[in-house]
């Protein structure tokens, strides 16, 4: 495979049309022939991690809320985190300088001290081989350098614009349209 995502923002087009990805922003893990798969960033939900996960609650970073990182398997759990000194932390798998992932059945008292932010998320995105070629190719996402601190920014629709924004150009102005464009 010449082009891959890994370790880059996939950004919802606009007019998508898709609900379960409208406006959200994807930090992609994994693209192979095989298929894709990514975490959503700004979907946070109501659910506290301390009821959810209480052995990771003082881990986690504001706001300590479990995140919808997809549609599929919503029952599965991911932990995005940055760690100093990653190289050397068992559990913690590199995917962007020190922003990687933990694997959740590790015992989280072994990461205090280490992770200086964390963020849960239930689910992921997935596309089976050639799906998210086909969506690339359909200009359905933009696909934008990721930072290692987009996973902590504020959620919801302002992550969304304010990675567009950071882009300047075309990209940059459509940051600032609305949600229903015949409201403007």
């Amino acid at each position: 495979m010449a082009d891959t995502t890994k370790g880059r923002l996939l950004v919802a087009e606009p007019f998508l049309g898709d609900p379960n990805f409208e406006r959200t922003v994807v930090l992609m893990i994994e693209h192979t022939d095989d298929g894709a798969l990514g975490l959503v960033l700004n979907r946070p939900t109501e659910v506290l991690v301390a009821e959810a996960l209480p052995d990771w609650r003082a881990l986690v970073s504001d706001p300590p809320v479990l995140h919808v990182g997809g549609p599929v398997e919503e029952r599965s759990g991911w932990c995005l985190a940055r760690c100093a000194a990653p190289e050397g932390v068992e559990g913690f798998v590199p995917l962007l300088g020190d922003l990687g992932l933990i694997d959740l059945e590790v015992d989280a008292q072994r990461f205090a001290g280490v992770v200086h932010e964390c963020r849960l998320y239930a689910g992921y995105s997935g596309w089976g081989p050639g799906q998210l070629e086909g969506e690339l190719a359909a200009d359905a996402w933009f696909v934008v350098d990721a930072d290692v601190n987009d996973p902590f920014q504020v959620s919801g629709l302002a992550l969304w614009q304010r990675i567009l924004a950071r882009q300047g150009g075309e990209l940059g102005r459509l940051s600032t349209m609305p949600v229903d464009p015949s409201m403007n």
